[in-house]
């Protein structure tokens, strides 16, 4: 979906909506108040948000399973498989599945280490942990209470924040603000050099975070491109584009996991050649481009790296040594 204008100021439209905010945040808090969490056995860590559409989960994922790799613990990824048709639980193989299998978002943890997709998180979990799965990332889930969370943290895109406040679909937020934070352990700040939006107050500071662009995309620098993206925020690719040096040429936005064309992509591939650029994208709408097509365009890879890398060790580390406390004997 692509969000509303309406969602990033609190106007008279979000207002009038707000009664049925209202009616979905109490849906939501009772869906909560049923629910009987599986516990896996193994440390689950959930990367969430509290707004629709896309925060920067992913690759906060991705960087979390690296840096359980170094301390030589098996992560597994788990996702629903968000755009695809298999419910799972499945096991996410990039040489069988696509996109419209699985969803995008799983083929690039499935490129990191073991990736499972599965609409029933506990379900998914269980499946995880019978191929030996030593912990447990969730790329989303932080409102799904199927499975019992050991460690959550929360993403905020920094320049796009929280919208203007409101539930949905007042405005972006999937819950409240005081009920996010309040689950959550930490909360990891993406910034990206665009103005920051304001933020609501936190307890303590955030871990900050940046998406850097990989040694092949410099080669961008001076060349006039094309840039397309459906993601949560392309706008924040876009930027990313012209930090690169690159010259932007032409900019088009799709709604986040939008599944691409033929058609689409030969007149975005003909557009860049009838400008004299190259059309680029990023990592996660490469893999829901036509097979034929991938080689016309060039993707821009990112990785996420913590402004304090050793804030990002002791937390892990404290939570590692707590959940080896809990399931000691």
């Amino acid at each position: 979906m692509r969000a509303p204008d309406f969602w990033t100021r609190d106007g008279i439209l979000a207002r009038t909506l707000q009664p049925a905010a209202y009616l979905y945040g109490m849906a939501g808090r009772l869906r909560w108040a049923m629910a009987k969490p599986w516990r896996a056995g193994v440390p689950v860590i959930c990367i969430g948000n509290l707004v629709a559409g896309g925060a920067g989960k992913t690759p906060v994922a991705l960087a979390l399973g690296l840096a359980l790799t170094r301390r030589g613990i098996v992560a597994h990824f788990l996702s629903r498989g968000h755009g695809g048709r298999l419910a799972g639980p499945v096991r996410v193989d990039p040489a069988r599945h696509g996109a419209a299998d699985v969803g995008d978002e799983p083929l690039l943890l499935a490129a990191a280490g073991p990736a499972w997709i599965a609409r029933d998180r506990a379900a998914g979990a269980r499946a995880a942990v019978a191929a030996s799965a030593q912990a447990i990332i969730m790329d989303d889930g932080f409102q799904n209470p199927g499975l019992a969370k050991d460690l959550s943290l929360l993403v905020i895109d920094g320049a796009y924040g929280l919208g203007n406040g409101r539930v949905h679909p007042a405005g972006p937020l999937r819950e409240t603000v005081a009920a996010g934070l309040a689950r959550a352990d930490d909360v990891v700040l993406l910034q990206s050099g665009e103005t920051p939006a304001a933020l609501p107050a936190l307890q303590r500071p955030p871990l900050t975070a940046r998406l850097i662009p990989g040694a092949d995309a410099l080669a961008l620098r001076g060349t006039r491109v094309v840039a397309f993206a459906g993601i949560g925020r392309p706008q924040r690719f876009f930027h990313t584009v012209r930090e690169l040096g690159a010259e932007l040429v032409e900019q088009q936005a799709f709604p986040d996991h939008h599944p691409y064309g033929e058609d689409e992509i030969w007149q975005l591939v003909d557009l860049a050649q009838s400008l004299d650029a190259r059309a680029v994208t990023t990592a996660k709408d490469a893999v829901r481009l036509p097979p034929e097509a991938r080689a016309m365009v060039t993707v821009i890879d990112v990785a996420l790296e913590f402004d304090s890398p050793d804030d990002l060790d002791d937390l892990l580390d404290r939570f590692l040594n707590h959940a080896a406390k809990a399931g000691a004997p």
